[in-house]
């Protein structure tokens, strides 16, 4: 534990400075061998792209979003308006009418499954990333930090990163699992509840992390005094990245939405789709879960992209609570008419606003966005207006990362129930992920490359992608 200062008693400098691992960011000798191993001139397998992952946890529908099967019989197309994208031949649901207006900038995959039909985190952990968060492959590859910033490489975000004020995080599964790696290699979760709280006793004003003026000044103050007897270039790689970390603000700069244009945070605003009260009427709404998701979800954008920038290689935002894509129409779920103007208007914005902003900054082919969730939804509607749990068949989105945009890949069967041809799984999809960030190529030439890596390497990505 490490305790900065509580109000009353500060923390000494020798104190600090005995720090040798931060569960800050999970930093450890592992570590600093990704940059190592590219100083000592071995090939890099990086490509220098980032990936963040937007999880739709509890089911997004396909025929509510990419797959609306309008010809269908009533009680199994798109509840609501289908609605014609920019390309020719191809409609959405009416719920995301800003993604089909950029339909020709993103590629949709029609004929993806999960072979999961209960909520967990699947398939960001699941046995087809082996047991371990996919950005958990990517540190392992990268490093933990970035040695010039102590920027972390792989980060999850929940909603309470952007807003203390909403309900806590909650992941159904280990969102920071490690798999066949050491724990060093957990994602750094900021926000209050999250790793960042657990790891650090950070007894500063408990009630908001981005209050942090008195923090920054004290580590500023700090880091005057040690430059001047020079103790930081008396530490090892361990403890000089570590202090690094703390006294240098990449971290605190790339999480500080207030560091953006003003014209930057009203296009990711997506504070327009909170209701109020009115979805208290199932346990989820008076608990605040549809109004959170639908107050953050573009500030998690703006903020993974931020992170990105700043030299973050993978982020997962994490801004379903519980479920809220989850629409059976019971004493829990909204129906699907419902639910999807609680969350999926929300949805379109910040993605819309993400795509136009990437675009706009030349981050097209830098930042690849992959939205989906553990499962679709049934093809028909149950008796009450909702869907249930399905395995077969999930809604999935890309956008960026140097893909080949305007495709939509594969095709599901009359009904929207599962593919009919192309079937891709989570094992398609992760090896699609790891290959943007990733060169199998150049990695196979490293001595002792992670053979975990290489092996999701080896499954074939998504055909259609443009991926090698």
């Amino acid at each position: 534990m490490l305790t900065l200062f509580d109000g009353q008693e500060p923390m000494s400098r020798r104190e600090l400075l005995r720090v040798g691992t931060l569960g800050l960011v999970g930093l450890s000798f592992s570590s600093l061998l990704g940059v190592k191993a590219l100083a000592n001139g071995q090939p890099n397998p990086l490509t220098g792209k980032s990936v963040i992952f937007l999880f739709q946890q509890g089911g997004p529908s396909q025929h509510e979003t990419f797959d609306p099967k309008p010809d269908a019989p009533l009680g199994v197309r798109s509840v609501g308006d289908v609605i014609p994208t920019s390309l020719p031949g191809v409609r959405f649901s009416g719920w995301i009418p800003r993604l089909a207006k950029l339909a020709h900038k993103i590629s949709v995959v029609r004929s993806f499954h999960t072979g999961n039909s209960g909520h967990n985190i699947q398939p960001i952990v699941s046995d087809s990333s082996k047991q371990a968060n996919i950005g958990v492959h990517y540190a392992r590859v990268a490093g933990v930090t970035r040695a010039n910033s102590g920027i972390p490489t792989n980060v999850v975000l929940f909603p309470r990163s952007v807003d203390p004020d909403v309900p806590g995080p909650e992941a159904r599964g280990n969102i920071s699992a490690t798999g066949p790696y050491s724990k060093s290699y957990a994602p750094f979760i900021p926000g209050k509840g999250g790793q960042l709280q657990d790891d650090m006793n950070l007894a500063m004003p408990r009630e908001r992390f981005f209050e942090r003026r008195k923090l920054l000044a004290g580590l500023d103050s700090l880091n005057r005094a040690i430059d001047a007897n020079g103790e930081v270039s008396a530490l090892d790689d361990i403890q000089q990245q570590a202090a690094e970390v703390l006294l240098g603000g990449g971290v605190s700069r790339a999480l500080d939405l207030s560091q953006e244009d003003a014209r930057t945070l009203a296009l990711y605003d997506t504070s327009r789709y909170v209701r109020g009260k009115k979805w208290n009427s199932v346990t989820r709404g008076t608990k605040g879960y549809y109004n959170a998701q639908a107050g953050t979800l573009g500030k998690l954008l703006l903020q993974a992209r931020r992170l990105c920038e700043a030299g973050s290689g993978y982020v997962t935002i994490h801004a379903s609570y519980a479920g809220v894509w989850d629409m059976h129409a019971d004493q829990n779920n909204l129906n699907m008419r419902d639910g999807m103007e609680a969350v999926g208007y929300s949805f379109d914005h910040a993605v819309a606003a993400f795509i136009e902003d990437c675009e706009a900054r030349g981050l097209s082919d830098k930042i690849m966005l992959v939205c989906c969730g553990e499962m679709g939804r049934t093809p028909k509607l149950n008796e009450r207006g909702g869907r249930d749990h399905w395995a077969r068949l999930a809604p999935l989105m890309i956008y960026g990362g140097g893909i080949d945009g305007g495709r939509v890949i594969g095709k599901s069967d009359r009904l929207g129930g599962e593919p009919i041809t192309d079937a891709y799984n989570p094992r398609h999809l992760i090896s699609s992920i790891l290959r943007t960030v990733i060169d199998p190529g150049q990695l196979r030439l490293i001595p002792n490359a992670p053979k975990e890596i290489l092996e999701l390497l080896d499954h074939p990505p998504i055909a259609g992608l443009g991926l090698s």
